[in-house]
């Protein structure tokens, strides 16, 4: 319940920015703020349908609850499930190819496109700064990391590129007036019928289709104004994250007789980049003593256990003791209780290189769960996040101001080759 108010909320939010931007367009006289306004209309109407397609599922899952199935897969209620984590893409280029006679030779007319991209990853979604491409430019290019949060490691992150061809005739749209009452009216009915729809599903008995309900669909709006149209677009998951520069297919959606259609060249370079929480965060931590030597306090986070003198070390940062190596080479097991020293052990074995093993003592059979369950959890949590937990990579945060158009020159034709060789 508290879920779907909370989407409630949101679809409310965003159907509120729709209307905003509905009446900023009808009001613009000058392109570029028309652009922005058609490009904020396009995102928020992406976003709402995605936060109606959420509704939807949160509806079956509900209605399969009061059916007494508890999800469509049969699966357990204490099936372990894997950390989230953020997800950043960054340093976008979509390199154009252009005919000899129009970028070398510079012949005929300068054909402009606004361009920008849609990142969708689940309900998240974000938009680039607007680009303007001429013939001018080898490359499109959008710069600013774009970061997700709270990613499964299934993820799959779609980018669409938009364009709208500056050429077509600039045309206003509704009178303000008249586009806020309609808008008005067409916000309120429309969050009417997603609540009632939202209510309904709480009472119904889920029989006919899993959801009880038919989908709410997204009231179209005649407004006129610069219109974008997808391009391309890409689909990246968790084996496309690398710490490096890569090259990717893209699905080239339209044809040259297209007005707003550009020369693309098919692919797409970025750094997509992945942090898991068990690389970022505590998975455990707690006194522990290291058989034939001392008490230290442990703290497993990421790719090491970390022994410190105390814990007090380990809160300023200070230089740990000594690491034990966790990775997905390693084992560990918890032995009999020692009944001389009334102790527990577990020990951890590295199968990498040289084979190590190191013994920790806990004091209670409680503290040897604790830390076996920490160590279960973390050893999966990696398995799922494969080659996110060699190391960490690095996420840069986004500027905090932001560019509305950007024009930028340069070429990725001889970068794209060293990628492509180097993959």
């Amino acid at each position: 319940a508290l879920r779907t108010i909370r989407t409630l909320q949101l679809i409310e939010r965003e159907v509120r920015i729709r209307e905003g931007a509905c009446k900023l367009l009808a009001a613009c006289s000058q392109r570029d703020q028309a652009l922005e306004a058609s490009k904020t209309l396009l995102t928020s109407n992406s976003r709402i349908l995605a936060l109606m397609t959420q509704l939807q599922r949160m509806k079956e899952a509900q209605a399969m609850l009061r059916a007494g199935r508890r999800s469509s897969d049969g699966a357990s209620a204490d099936e372990r499930l894997p950390c989230a984590g953020k997800v950043a893409i960054s340093d976008i280029r979509i390199p154009l190819m252009w005919k000899d006679s129009e970028y070398f030779k510079n012949k005929g007319e300068l054909h402009q496109c606004a361009v920008f991209c849609l990142l969708q990853l689940g309900t998240e979604i974000h938009d680039t700064d607007l680009v303007i491409v001429d013939r001018t430019l080898t490359d499109i290019c959008f710069d600013e990391p774009v970061i997700f949060t709270d990613v499964p490691p299934g993820f799959d992150l779609r980018v669409e590129l938009y364009s709208s061809c500056m050429e077509e005739e600039f045309s206003m749209g509704f009178s303000t007036r008249r586009l806020s009452r309609l808008g008005s009216a067409s916000s309120k009915k429309f969050m009417a019928t997603l609540e009632t729809a939202a209510s309904c599903s709480s009472h119904s008995s889920g029989t006919g289709s899993p959801g009880g309900e038919s989908p709410v669909l997204l009231p179209a709006l005649s407004v006129r104004g610069p219109k974008y149209h997808l391009l391309a677009h890409a689909s990246l998951t968790l084996c496309h994250a690398q710490n490096s520069f890569r090259t990717h297919d893209l699905t080239i959606s339209d044809t040259e007789g297209s007005s707003f259609w550009l020369p693309l060249y098919g692919n797409m370079c970025c750094r997509l980049v992945a942090q898991p929480l068990c690389m970022t965060q505590v998975v455990m931590c707690g006194k522990l003593r290291i058989r034939d030597w001392r008490d230290v306090y442990g703290v497993l986070s990421g790719s090491d256990l970390k022994c410190y003198q105390q814990q007090d070390d380990s809160d300023s940062l200070e230089t740990p003791l000594f690491t034990i190596p966790i990775n997905k080479d390693t084992r560990v097991r918890a032995t009999e209780r020692d009944p001389a020293l009334h102790t527990h052990s577990i020990t951890i074995t590295n199968q990498s290189g040289d084979e190590t093993t190191y013994t920790i003592v806990t004091h209670t059979s409680e503290d040897t769960n604790n830390w076996m369950e920490a160590f279960w959890q973390h050893f999966y949590d990696m398995s799922q996040w494969k080659q996110c937990c060699n190391g960490l990579m690095k996420i840069e945060e986004p500027s905090p101001k932001k560019m509305t158009v950007t024009l930028k020159q340069g070429s990725l034709y001889h970068e794209m080759g060293k990628s492509i060789v180097a993959l």
